[in-house]
């Protein structure tokens, strides 16, 4: 039988909060595509292409796709979605164990208050396996201090947070345009976002505050990996290249690269074998897991599975290896019977 694979992050929009969503009017371009994509909302559509990989032991963590829930909804309803999400997901988890060995819950991040309250109610009564959030909140820095108190309540709960990139085609490529253009926005605005949101995490101290919180950076650690050298001894002159009144002062326990290697990445690189064999090398075997950001793919939800288990399987990797990168790394992180 073929290795096990716990496909750890891909996306799902559960009935009743993808009736809500359509209620509140995000607006007919998103509610089109979504809709468009049969797997995110529907189960036999899902069930048919995750059968379609059953000589592959293929299973999967839910999670809730995009957008945030705070790019639509107010603080005051924010907290109710994120319930109506993690209740559906939990539910699935509860139904179909054999498909589906565990949840990431999804917070109410424009309402930290409320945000905190949900960990220890996903965690605690529902069992949810990690936290997701987005690399920004409404377009506010993940290391703002209104929301460091949800990284401890994550560390509290020795809970893994996955970290999904967030910009849409409002963010600009030049200052002088009023949006982006050729949707760079998601092709290469999405990996900055990770990158930056990484750094962030790393310079405002959150990982010396919190050393044993483990982060999953989607897509592979977005642009680190490939930019090692940069983010390495060319960031060790920090403050070299800035205005003396612009210099912040950083004071971190270790060398800024001993902490990007702490984070975590998964395999969701679109079917990139460069890529993936450049993240592998980055991040280490023990810090990579499988995914696939299904559905999000031309074929609605079967392709990035299946150029996923191709590219790992020409890496040439040993059979624990593998292992470890298939299911093991996802079973010890999050905890999955």
């Amino acid at each position: 039988m073929a290795i096990e694979k716990i496909d750890a992050y891909n996306h799902i929009l559960v009935k009743a909060y993808f009736d809500e969503f359509r209620a509140l009017g995000m607006g007919d371009g998103m509610v089109k595509r979504v809709s468009a994509v049969p797997m995110l909302h529907d189960l036999d559509t899902r069930f048919r292409i995750m059968d379609s990989f059953a000589d592959q032991n293929y299973r999967q963590v839910l999670s809730l796709a995009g957008p945030p829930i705070e790019a639509f909804a107010t603080p005051d309803r924010s907290p109710r979605l994120a319930m109506v999400a993690n209740d559906g997901m939990a539910e699935l988890c509860v139904r179909y164990p054999a498909r589906f060995p565990g949840f990431i819950a999804s917070l109410p991040m424009n309402n930290p208050e409320a945000a905190v309250c949900e960990i220890d109610r996903a965690t605690d009564e529902l069992g949810a396996c990690a936290l997701q959030i987005f690399s920004n909140v409404h377009d506010e820095p993940l290391d703002d201090p209104k929301y460091r108190p949800i990284f401890a309540a994550a560390a509290r709960h020795d809970a893994v947070i996955f970290m999904h990139p967030a910009r849409n085609a409002s963010f600009p490529d030049y200052l002088s345009e009023k949006y982006s253009r050729y949707e760079l926005w998601w092709s290469l605005g999405w990996p900055y976002e990770t990158s930056v949101a990484m750094a962030r995490i790393v310079y405002s101290g959150i990982l010396d505050e919190f050393p044993a919180l483990k982060i999953v950076t989607h897509h592979m650690g977005g642009m680190i990996p490939y930019f090692e050298g940069r983010m390495g001894p060319g960031m060790d002159q920090l403050g070299s290249r800035t205005a003396p009144e612009q210099v912040e002062q950083v004071k971190l326990k270790h060398q800024p690269m001993e902490y990007y290697k702490k984070f975590y990445a998964d395999t969701a690189l679109f079917g990139a074998l460069s890529a993936t064999r450049c993240g592998l090398d980055f991040f280490g075997v023990d810090h990579c897991l499988f995914a696939s950001d299904s559905p999000f793919d031309p074929e609605g939800g079967s392709m990035y599975i299946r150029e996923t288990i191709r590219v790992i399987g020409s890496l040439g990797l040993s059979e624990a290896d593998q292992e470890k990168i298939y299911n093991g790394n996802a079973r010890r992180l999050l905890k999955l019977k």
